[in-house]
């Protein structure tokens, strides 16, 4: 899934609804920082599932 998410994306966490919109702000192998509206910046760890592309949807 990595190699599906790249910097500028916008995504969700699944998991946590509650962050809000992400955009990603750096990947390395197989953790990403994402900058979430409602939870700042945080580096996740992927796994099946852990992101979910939010494409253009601004909610």
């Amino acid at each position: 899934m990595s190699s599906e998410i790249t910097p500028g994306m916008r995504v969700r966490l699944p998991a946590r609804p509650d962050w809000g919109l992400g955009q990603v702000q750096s990947v390395a192998g197989d953790r990403v920082t994402v900058n979430f509206e409602n939870a700042g910046k945080v580096t996740i760890r992927l796994g099946a599932g852990t992101l979910e592309p939010a494409g253009d949807d601004p909610a």
